[in-house]
């Protein structure tokens, strides 16, 4: 029997007069507890080793399994980017579990389109995903916490939108058409800008049908999403009053112009009956 502590978030032990830790978020936290458990001392003083770990990690609650640098799902190998994001991960001792379960949820996508799209969507637009596998969004909706296009749909914190799934539009060509729609912090925004609130939104990768490719890929079609945030209230801009002082600036140059118009024109017309008073009738008759 070798020294250790563990705790609910490190395992320190004493192998051969040197302590090594690993801490819960380690590849193989759950194999080293095994290890621990049965007295495998060989086996679990392997386990430190982060490579190692890596090379031989399986996850039972997931299925995932690591072997010879692949990620294989219910025995068969996959290829995209989420696995190459979990392998870079794992490797670098960072928290891997939530991208390990969004993959999983990933794979129940029927779409191969989304499982290929969404995850670079995410990453691109720097969209977070959540410690259960699923990710957040942003979508604009009006005061009354209605959609904008049909006024129809309460997207109130805590609210759950669903909608056959072959009722949303599947073209990535296609920017407005059938399904719900969310998207980054800017498109959502501009949504909201006309007096409403932007609202966070959580969507399972599994439920998402397409990435349209207008609006620079900002926004996404899904046949569900819960609503789990009010993240800010967007006022209505100021109606557009032509008559404006900002439109246009009446100061006293302006007056001073006015006041000499009115002078002349005064003038003017006092001189005109002047030199009418003058003129013999007579004489214009004559001529």
């Amino acid at each position: 029997m070798i020294p250790y502590i563990l705790t609910d978030n490190s395992l320190t032990v004493v192998i051969d007069g040197k302590a090594e830790t690993m801490a819960s978020s380690h590849p193989a936290w759950g194999q080293a507890k095994e290890a621990l458990a049965s007295e495998n001392w060989d086996e679990l003083g392997k386990l430190f080793d982060v490579q190692q770990a890596v090379a031989n990690y399986v996850d039972i609650e997931t299925g995932i399994e690591v072997k010879d640098g692949a990620i294989y799902y219910e025995g068969e190998v996959v290829h995209n980017m989420v696995v190459d994001k979990v392998l870079d991960f794992m490797s670098k001792n960072l928290p891997f579990k939530p991208l390990l379960k969004f993959l999983v949820k990933l794979m129940d996508n029927p779409s191969r389109r989304s499982v290929d799209e969404l995850y670079r969507f995410l990453e691109h637009k720097s969209m977070p995903i959540t410690p259960e596998g699923n990710f957040l969004a942003y979508k604009g909706v009006n005061n009354e916490h209605k959609d904008f296009y049909s006024g129809k749909f309460d997207n109130s914190v805590g609210s759950v939108l669903e909608m056959r799934r072959n009722g949303v539009c599947d073209d990535a060509n296609m920017g407005c058409s059938h399904g719900f729609h969310a998207g980054t912090y800017e498109y959502a925004k501009g949504y909201a800008s006309g007096g409403g609130y932007l609202m966070v939104v959580e969507i399972d990768p599994s439920d998402v049908v397409s990435v349209p490719h207008d609006c620079d890929c900002q926004k996404l079609r899904t046949a569900k999403y819960t609503v789990v945030g009010e993240y800010e209230h967007i006022d209505a801009p100021p109606m557009d009053d032509t008559f404006s002082d900002e439109w246009y600036d009446y100061d006293e140059e302006d007056a001073e112009n006015e006041r000499a118009t009115t002078d002349f024109n005064a003038g003017y017309e006092q001189a005109k009956k002047d030199i009418m008073d003058t003129i013999d009738p007579d004489n214009l008759h004559n001529n």
